[in-house]
């Protein structure tokens, strides 16, 4: 980290943690880790994505010549290729003629990369869309967001909350796995939500009180016995204390979407994400769940250190969205990995027109080991079901 990147996250840090320690005190010096993370990330001003620092990018500022250094922690898939933006716009063109809207709704747009490429595609293909909706926390971003789409002017609105009613598309690219969640660990056969305490110092450790939450596919002891390392077991590797079992569950992100559902009087959702099927998810393998932090393109799972300067995240568990959104009243359209959804969507005949460096880039978004298989995609509806062209094969929704 240089000199400029310390003093900027020190000057993030510092106020933050001393919120985060009046917090922790106001809660009897116990913090569960979803208000925790919650702080960590949009804490107005401080919190990851409030503040000022740059989070998107394809380098970081130590790749580069000093002061020349994007500053990035992640890049995302419409950074990678201008070819992601208009195969997703491809999908929500005629989600916009089933369902006889004229609007998107973005949450969390980044600098706009994908709505560039998607206004632009769906403007070419006389795609009926009279308003593009931005949703963002950060105003920082908003202000990019703004020089990025400068050039379809007033077709481009941006929101400060969701509207008490919506008609048209609503889209989420890498939004879900921003959204808190709880810590669940099993030790010895008893669960506990795990919370974050102050120790001796005044710093941030973790601390697990018994709960009666359970993860939705909870394994069993003999599920866990099955799975222990032969000889000496390895220590779990997850943030704070070993214990049988470490997960996730995800109240928040079931109830934004179930409070999306609940408005959307006409239209549909798309949701993109790293994340898996319940199943798989809370398998017993899975022993240390999910959660990781990022910064400057690298990953640690140290969530309490460096809070406002480090993205924190977990995975979604894509079958609870969907209930969540099925008790609300919609339809699960398609559900299937993001690389089937791309090449559902025609970007092999974009690839074929593209220049080898762009078709390079575009790989990394259908390959198994990049994001083609990790990332999933998911198509939610109100009204009648149909057919979305994204999950036209290779539809997964069984396995949820």
């Amino acid at each position: 980290m240089d000199d400029e990147t310390h003093a900027n996250a020190l000057s993030v840090t510092g106020p933050l943690s001393a919120k985060l320690r009046q917090a922790i005190a106001a809660q009897q010096g116990w913090l569960g880790f979803d208000a925790f993370m919650h702080m960590a990330l949009y804490e107005p001003g401080l919190g990851y994505y409030s503040n000022a620092r740059r989070k998107i990018g394809a380098m970081p500022a130590t790749a580069t010549p000093a002061g020349a250094g994007e500053g990035s922690d992640f890049v995302t898939a419409p950074e990678l290729s201008p070819l992601f933006g208009r195969c997703v716009a491809v999908q929500l063109a005629q989600a916009l003629r089933v369902s006889g809207t004229d609007t998107v709704y973005e949450f969390g747009a980044g600098h706009g990369s994908l709505a560039r490429e998607v206004l632009g595609t769906l403007q070419a293909m006389g795609a009926p869309l009279r308003r593009y909706c931005i949703i963002d926390v950060s105003g920082a971003l908003r202000a990019r967001q703004a020089q990025t789409l400068a050039a379809f002017g007033a077709q481009v609105q941006w929101l400060d909350e969701l509207p008490p009613t919506l008609e048209g598309v609503l889209l989420g690219n890498e939004v879900l796995d921003a959204m808190p969640v709880k810590l669940l660990a099993c030790k010895q056969g008893q669960w506990h939500e795990r919370g974050v305490a102050l120790d001796a110092a005044d710093a941030f450790t973790w601390a697990d009180r018994p709960s009666a939450l359970r993860p939705p596919c909870e394994p069993n002891a003999s599920e866990l016995a099955a799975q222990a390392w032969p000889g000496d077991a390895l220590p779990l590797q997850g943030p704070g204390d070993a214990c049988d079992y470490l997960t996730e569950i995800h109240p928040w992100a079931e109830a934004f979407v179930r409070t999306c559902a609940e408005r959307l009087r006409k239209g549909a959702m798309l949701w993109i994400d790293y994340g898996f099927g319940e199943r798989e998810y809370y398998h017993p393998q899975r022993r240390s769940g999910t959660l990781a932090c990022h910064f400057q393109h690298r990953m640690d799972d140290q969530p309490l250190h460096d809070v406002g300067q480090k993205d924190i995240t977990s995975h979604v568990n894509f079958t609870g969205i969907a209930v969540a959104a099925q008790e609300a009243g919609l339809e699960v359209l398609g559900y299937t990995s993001q690389a089937r959804f791309l090449i559902n969507c025609g970007i092999q005949p974009m690839l074929d027109a593209a220049s080898l460096p762009e078709r390079a880039m575009a790989a990394k978004l259908l390959h198994e080991h990049e994001m083609g298989e990790l990332f999933k995609v998911m198509m939610l509806g109100a009204g009648p079901f149909w057919e979305p062209q994204g999950f036209a094969s290779g539809d997964r929704t069984h396995t949820l």
